[in-house]
């Protein structure tokens, strides 16, 4: 009985592996998402600010690390995980020291377009392949899965308790304290030789298989919209909770932290549903609603300080579920034979929907002001919605 469960449990080699590998995400995650409350607020007066350029320069980062995704994934296989892991973190944190001391905005773009030329994701996710069994593999990426929501749950309200004394640039060094860290990490824990099982690199072959699968097509869909409207949304919301709250920058904090102590509890309940319990595609569903809600919330009751925290405590539950479950859902939709290459495409279209949504949504601000910005990611909430209730009906029964 004993031997038969060790088989579908992680074993505490996989479970420190696996643990150290997500410890590695979220010291570059941290850094990145720690800036979103408050770089709108704060970059106002730089020269060159504009909403368009403030956009660009939250979603260069995405751009980079979309297209570096699969190449960082392929020389992997050729220079060993923890060679491009080190790597990736040195030119990330090179850029996190760029953006550190430029005082434009053209300057934090550059910085931000080389943070995101660290491209280390599938290289991360094909990591977490090598040092786990295929039986345990997907419990394995929901831990990976659950700290990149923790992530972006401490980095909200650590980014504006960081810059309510160190500033913007603050932000920036602390960011490049992490990579230090994430470096340290990585050639401590991670193998200087693979073992590759099937499937598990990055084959430049299955690329024509995956871009006609139909459900990993609904999971990079997914991760790129769910990316794409948090980076748009948080070019509006620093200016919404400042009118309705009083809260700049660096106080925006004493908001962030209860409402997302409440967006956790809140979402316990919903990934037990989807992995306990099997209800994965019903629990996209109503997170993809939840979001839509949380924008028409915005939209039409911006102006009330009530709604507006119960829009972000909706949001940001909606958007640590998905964080959770859409890695988990990856691993166990991607075909044996080609896990490292989906995961690089999935990994290539999250950040490209960070720049896609920083881009349009800042030219959305630009011309149609809060209300515009917030029907554009009501807009793509909706689509999301629509292409997965019809993908579901297409479905053989």
């Amino acid at each position: 009985m004993s031997r038969k469960k060790n088989k579908t449990n992680l074993t505490k080699s996989e479970f420190r592996s696996t643990a150290a590998i997500a410890a590695i995400y979220m010291s570059r995650l941290l850094g990145l998402f720690m800036i979103y409350p408050v770089f709108a607020h704060f970059a106002e007066g730089m020269p060159g600010a504009t909403p368009t350029t403030v956009g660009l320069a939250l979603g260069a980062y995405g751009l980079t690390q979309g297209v570096l995704q699969i190449p960082f994934g392929l020389l992997s296989d050729k220079l060993g995980r923890r060679t491009m892991v080190a790597l990736g973190l040195i030119v990330f944190c090179i850029g996190s020291i760029v953006a550190a001391l430029s005082g434009s905005i053209w300057g934090i773009l550059l910085g931000r377009a080389l943070q995101g030329a660290g491209a280390i994701g599938s290289v991360l996710l094909a990591s977490v392949a090598d040092v786990t069994r295929t039986e345990v593999r997907t419990s394995a990426m929901a831990i990976v899965g659950v700290s990149i929501g923790f992530s972006f749950m401490v980095a909200v309200v650590l980014g504006p308790l960081v810059a309510s004394f160190a500033g913007l640039a603050g932000i920036f060094w602390l960011t490049a304290a992490l990579a230090v860290i994430g470096i340290a990490i990585a050639m401590s824990v991670l193998p200087t030789r693979e073992i590759h099982e099937a499937g598990v690199g990055i084959a430049p072959t299955g690329f024509r298989q995956l871009l006609t699968n139909r459900g990993l097509l609904q999971l990079d869909f997914a991760i790129f919209i769910l990316h794409a409207t948090m980076t748009a949304l948080f070019l509006a919301v620093p200016g919404i909770v400042s009118a309705t709250m009083g809260l700049h920058g660096g106080s925006a904090w004493v908001l962030y932290l209860p409402v997302l102590i409440a967006a956790a509890g809140l979402m316990v309940p919903f990934v037990i549903a989807a992995e306990k319990h099997g209800r994965m595609n019903q629990v996209r569903l109503l997170a993809i609603a939840l979001i839509g809600l949380s924008e028409l919330l915005m939209l039409v009751l911006g102006g009330s300080a009530i709604a507006v925290v119960a829009a972000l405590v909706i949001f940001f539950t909606a958007f640590t579920v998905l964080e959770a479950i859409l890695p988990s859902l990856l691993t166990k939709t991607a075909p044996a034979t080609a896990k490292g290459t989906a995961s690089g495409i999935y990994s290539s279209s999250q950040f490209i929907g960070i720049f896609f949504g920083g881009t349009v949504g800042g030219l959305a601000m630009e011309h149609g002001g809060q209300a515009a910005l917030l029907a554009f990611v009501l807009a793509m909430a909706v689509i999301w919605g629509a292409t997965l209730v019809k993908g579901a009906a297409q479905r053989p029964a």
